[in-house]
C-alpha cells in the first residue's frame, strides 16, 4: 500500500461520508464515490475528515468505513484518515487500526482551547506519540479549530520526520504559504508537502505560491485536477477563466455550518451518492436553498460538461 510522504502533490479529495435516509452507511454509493473520484484524477482520498462527520461514528463505524474505502481503492491512491479527538486513546486506536488496514497516513487537527506556541507544538508532539509511527497531515484550520499556528509553530512541528504534510487552511494564508516555502529554500526547515484547502477557494493562488496541490471536497473535483494540470503547464489564464466558471458553487459550499449539507446535494445531484442525508444532528436545506443551489448547478453544468457527466 502507498504510504505518504514529502512528495505528496494533485488532489486529495476529502470524501463525506455517505448515509441513508436512515442514517445509516451506506456501502453502495461509498464505492460509487470512490470510483468517481479515481475516475475524476484523483491522486488520493482523505477521510474521516471534519467535513466527514467523523464525531458522529462510532468506531466500529469509523474503522468498518476505513476498511470499505481502502478495500476500494485497492492500493491505486493513498488514503489519508482523519483521527483527531477529544483524547489520546480513541486517536491511537482509530490510527492504529487505520495504518494496519492499508491506509496511507494519518491527519490531526488541534482542539479547541490551545493559546500559546509551546501549548500547541506540545499538543502535537504528543499525538503523534499516539499515532505510533503513522505519517501525517496537520491541518491548519483555525476557523475551525480556533488555534493559529505561526510559521515558527509549523517550523517546529517539521521538526518531526514523521510530519509530512501540511494541510494550510489558514484565511488569509497564502502569505504564511510563502513564508513556509521561503524557510524550506533557505535550509531552515524541511519541506513539507503543503496541500490548500478551504473549499478550494484559493485553489489558483495556492499553486502559483508553492502549493503541492490541494485537499478539499468540492463536489466538482474533476475542475480540481484541471485546474491543478493547467497551472503545472504554465497556463495560468485558462486556469483562472476554469476556476471563475466554478466560483459562485465554491462560495456558495463554504458557508459555515450549511456547507456539507450543499456539497452532498450536489453529489446526489451527479449520482455519486444515492441520498444527501446528514447523520443528525445536522442541517437540512430548506426548499428555496435547495432551488438555489439547483439552479446554480444547472447553470454551471451548461458551461462546463463534465459537471452533469
Amino acid at each position: 500500500m502507498p504510504r505518504l510522504d514529502e512528495t505528496a502533490a494533485g488532489v486529495y479529495v476529502i470524501a463525506p461520508t455517505p448515509f441513508t435516509e436512515a442514517g445509516a452507511l451506506d456501502a453502495a454509493s461509498t464505492d460509487r464515490m470512490v470510483d468517481a473520484y479515481l475516475a475524476a484524477g484523483a491522486a488520493g482520498l482523505t477521510i474521516l475528515g471534519i467535513m466527514g462527520e467523523a464525531p458522529k461514528l462510532d468506531a466500529a463505524e469509523s474503522l468498518g468505513f476505513v476498511r470499505q474505502v481502502l478495500r476500494r481503492t485497492a492500493g491505486r491512491v493513498p488514503v489519508v484518515v482523519g483521527v483527531s479527538s477529544p483524547g489520546f486513546a480513541s486517536m491511537r486506536a482509530l490510527a492504529g487500526g487505520a495504518m494496519e488496514a492499508g491506509a496511507a497516513g494519518v491527519m490531526i487537527a488541534p482542539p479547541a482551547g490551545l493559546r500559546g506556541d509551546d501549548a500547541v507544538v506540545g499538543y502535537m508532539a504528543q499525538a503523534a506519540a499516539a499515532v505510533g509511527d503513522a505519517p501525517y497531515v496537520v491541518q491548519d484550520y483555525p476557523q475551525a479549530t480556533g488555534v493559529f499556528m505561526s510559521v515558527e509553530m509549523i517550523r517546529r512541528m517539521a521538526e518531526d520526520p514523521r510530519m509530512v504534510m501540511l494541510k494550510a487552511e489558514d484565511n488569509p494564508g497564502l502569505d504564511k504559504l510563502s513564508a513556509l516555502r521561503r524557510l524550506a529554500a533557505a535550509g531552515r526547515m524541511r519541506r513539507l508537502s503543503i496541500l490548500g484547502g478551504n473549499g478550494g477557494l484559493f485553489l489558483v493562488e495556492e499553486l502559483q505560491r508553492g502549493a503541492d496541490g490541494i485537499m478539499t471536497g468540492y463536489a466538482v473535483p474533476e475542475m480540481l485536477v484541471r485546474v491543478c494540470a493547467l497551472v503545472a503547464a504554465g497556463e495560468h489564464a485558462a486556469a483562472h477563466d476554469l476556476f471563475d466558471l466554478h466560483l459562485p458553487l465554491i462560495r456558495y459550499e463554504l458557508q459555515p455550518g450549511l456547507g456539507l449539507a450543499v456539497r452532498k446535494h450536489v453529489l446526489a445531484r451527479r449520482g455519486i451518492i444515492a441520498s444527501a442525508a446528514l447523520r443528525s444532528p445536522g442541517p437540512v436545506l430548506t426548499p428555496e436553498t435547495r432551488a438555489e443551489v439547483d439552479a446554480l448547478f444547472d447553470r454551471l453544468a451548461a458551461r462546463d460538461p463534465v459537471v452533469s457527466r
